[in-house]
């Protein structure tokens, strides 16, 4: 031994000696690394306190292109919903830039993601009644769709029979890759691309496998689009599953496409502002945006050019609906947060394509059995998860192939075992997935598993000397009960960045949701599928988003007074918290129920929003407020709002923005602790109306008092304020697993309940 460390010290000794030079020769190269890096050229988007232009200059642009910028290094001018200009730029130049004193912030440009028919019927749409026949449909709103493009030959955006555009519509409908102004009609009115922010990035554009138009190379756009405003298209179907007749929720409504994605590039802030100026002037009365960061962290309101965008368009009455994002059953991982937003998670509906594995040491079939083998057994992590090149064919070929979900795309793995000549694939879930199941366009025969059933089969195949498996696979299946749940991969709340916040606020039908598809690339979205179909079945807080922007449209038609606080505030006290057996959602992930953390205020009920007798209206003022309340200063709520604020002088509380739910954070004490609500509703439905308060909780040492307990409404009027006090015991305050407890407070007056949820937790003061 004592030979062995001997030998061993002089190589020990040549390597401190190795790693000090190498440290000498990092360092004296340090200084010329960050010069290098502060040279770098990368996109910065300037907001710009617009009222500070000098005379002298007769536009804006004339002023940016003077003091700020080189006409050549602006790539947009931002002048609706945001005031300011994105610009190429290195950072010594943003530096000095950012002392200017008509600059008001500086944000670097950031890519975010995409958040990847029955389900109209599923939230209470019916034909000849209800909102759909009160509304025509849809027909005079328009909706902007921000996503990848759209395939405007598919028949779900067909205009036949449609009235004329609306008058106030500005659009256009921009000309690029096989793309022109006659593929727009009197459906589809308008289609913009923005790709400046996406080609200052660096990213490349690959032309064989997208369009510099706003023709759709990806299938995400068209099929949010015709979720949200789909025309009745007969005989729809994915590969037969799901036949019927498609449509989306506001089947009359125009549609208006912002492709500001880019297939597999993601979609860049400076772009996506770009959008929202452009939407909002070419007047669009809803957005609809299942895009966000998807990376975990949310970024202050005044640091988030979505959260900024979004005030813009929703201070100019533009109601914005948006994804929560896919990272659930995590808690604190859902998106969007902004209270001006409306977040949707997502749900399941009463519709499954099921399928079942049957093991060969069941019952004997007359059916042919395979050959099972799971390659994780080897213990290599790449191998379980059916990773590139990570599959012997010799151990494959003609066996049906049990992989592990996560790291790759689902389509991906199957494409993968299909490759090494597997005939089948069984896509196991790990604990984070939970139950959580999705149906995909696989390349191959597979079927997908929760975590309990997937230990299962391993089990099996482990201890079987010749393991063998069948697919039955069952076809469309309708009726499925329990349903709406939560999917297990809807983002959860609370809200990371206002806990007095309730997010998300509603989920809606996003779990294998049949809509038009591209004609660019096959249903997997692979470039090696060469199948084409009109028609895809995608799953994704994505697909609940459009729901919502839908059903704002319909809501905008029926009441076109009502602010886009009012058409959220409808679509949340009338959702439904129940599922189809008239017991509580339950979470996909766990089995267990539900609760506003994973469903805000529940699943949309379209059925009840037309007519929700209140409603919890919020002004553009209110948010200026919250801002205030939030701790921000002038200059921050500016950056936001574009306009200097005027806080009250005692500083106000973010609990009392009049929002349709309660969030009583109480500070970790063991003493008696109190949160007290003020809200105000405004009658929508009959003038003379009586409501009267229920509170319902779930635990022991909360108690809720609400003054008045009766709300009267008459003609003159409309308006009625309300105070609720949260009162706890710290001493036996138990709140749970999720951190917190729930119960919900309804006002009714015989025929509406208009309910909202209520949630206390505890954090400490910061």
């Amino acid at each position: 031994m004592a030979n062995i460390m001997r030998n061993a010290d002089p190589p020990a000794l040549l390597s401190c000696n190795l790693l000090l030079l190498f440290f000498i020769i990092l360092f004296s190269f340090l200084p010329q690394t960050i010069a290098l890096q502060y040279q770098v050229s990368k996109t910065f988007i300037f907001r710009i306190d617009s009222e500070s232009k000098p005379s002298v200059f007769p536009t804006h642009y004339h002023w940016y292109t003077s003091e700020f910028a080189d006409p050549t290094r602006i790539l947009h001018l931002y002048d609706t919903v945001f005031h300011g200009f994105s610009a190429v730029l290195t950072h010594q130049q943003v530096a000095s830039l950012g002392q200017h004193p008509s600059v008001l912030a500086v944000f670097e440009d950031r890519r975010r993601h995409l958040h990847t028919t029955r389900s109209p019927q599923f939230v209470g749409l019916r034909n000849q009644r209800g909102l759909w026949s009160e509304t025509d449909y849809g027909s005079d709103v328009i909706i902007g769709v921000f996503d990848t493009g759209i395939w405007p030959e598919r028949r779900s955006f067909s205009d036949s029979n449609l009235g004329p555009i609306p008058k106030r519509w500005k659009g256009v409908c921009e000309s690029g890759v096989r793309f022109s102004p006659s593929n727009c009609n009197r459906k589809l009115i308008g289609a913009r691309f923005f790709s400046k922010g996406h080609e200052a990035s660096g990213t490349s554009f690959n032309d064989t496998v997208e369009f510099r138009s706003p023709r759709d190379a990806d299938g995400h756009g068209t099929h949010t689009a015709s979720t949200a405003a789909g025309r009745y298209v007969f005989e729809a179907s994915m590969a037969g599953y799901a036949f019927g007749v498609a449509k989306g929720v506001a089947p009359k409504a125009r549609l208006a496409m912002y492709k500001l994605c880019w297939k597999n590039s993601g979609c860049f802030d400076s772009d996506i502002l770009a959008a929202f100026d452009a939407a909002v002037a070419d007047g669009v009365d809803v957005i609809s945006m299942s895009i966000g960061g998807g990376d975990g962290i949310s970024s202050p309101y005044y640091l988030d050019p979505i959260a900024i965008g979004s005030y813009g368009a929703v201070s100019r009455g533009v109601f914005v609906s948006s994804s929560g994002g896919n990272d659930g059953p995590s808690g604190m991982s859902v998106t969007n947060l902004a209270p001006w937003l409306t977040t949707v998670g997502a749900g399941t509906i009463d519709r499954d394509f099921p399928a079942e594995v049957i093991l060969g040491n069941g019952e004997p079939l007359k059916g042919k059995m395979y050959p099972l083998i799971y390659p994780g057994k080897s213990g290599v992590l790449t191998d379980s998860l059916c990773m590139e090149n990570s599959l012997d064919p010799e151990l494959v070929k003609g066996k049906i192939v049990v992989c592990d979900r996560g790291s790759s795309a689902r389509v991906a793995k199957g494409l993968v075992v299909k490759k090494a000549g597997g005939v089948g694939m069984i896509l196991a879930n790990g604990i984070s997935n939970g139950e959580g199941l999705v149906g995909d366009a696989h390349l191959l025969p597979a079927c997908a598993l929760g975590a309990n059933f997937g230990d299962e089969i391993k089990e099996y195949i482990n201890f079987s000397a010749n393991p063998t498996a069948t697919i039955d696979f069952k076809g469309t299946v309708v009726g499925i009960r329990p349903a709406p749940v939560v999917a297990s991969f809807s983002a959860r709340g609370p809200n990371g960045l206002s806990l007095e916040i309730l997010k998300p606020d509603l989920t809606a039908p996003g779990v294998n949701i049949l809509a038009a598809w591209t004609g660019g690339v096959g249903p997997s979205g692979l470039d090696s599928d060469t199948r084409r179909t009109e028609f895809n079945i995608l799953s994704g807080t994505s697909m609940a988003c459009p729901h919502v922007s839908g059903a704002a449209a319909l809501l905008k038609s029926a009441h076109p007074d009502w602010s886009p606080a009012a058409i959220r505030s409808a679509m949340m006290t009338t959702a439904t918290v129940f599922d189809n057996t008239n017991a509580l959602m339950i979470d996909q992930a766990t089995g267990n129920a539900s609760t506003p953390y994973d469903f805000g205020a529940g699943h949309l009920n379209l059925a009840l929003a037309m007519d929700p007798g209140l409603v919890y209206n919020i002004t553009p003022h209110d948010y200026v407020t919250f801002l205030c309340a939030i701790g921000y200063g002038p200059r921050l709520i500016q950056v936001i709002t574009g306009s200097p604020p005027n806080c009250p002088r005692r500083r106000p509380l973010p609990e009392n923005l009049n929002y349709p739910s309660f969030v009583a954070v109480l500070p970790v004490s063991s003493s008696l602790l109190s949160k007290t609500f003020f809200r105000t509703v405004t009658n929508v439905g009959p003038p003379s109306a009586v409501y009267r308060v229920r509170v319902e909780t779930q635990a022991e040492g909360v108690a809720v008092t609400v003054r008045p307990s009766q709300l009267v409404f008459s003609e003159a009027v409309k308006k009625r304020s309300f105070v609720v006090t949260v009162t706890a015991d710290g001493r036996n305050l138990e709140l749970g697993q999720a951190g917190a407890v729930f119960g919900s407070l309804s006002w009714t007056d015989g025929k509406h309940v208009v309910r909202s949820p209520m949630v206390v937790t505890q954090a400490q003061p910061l």
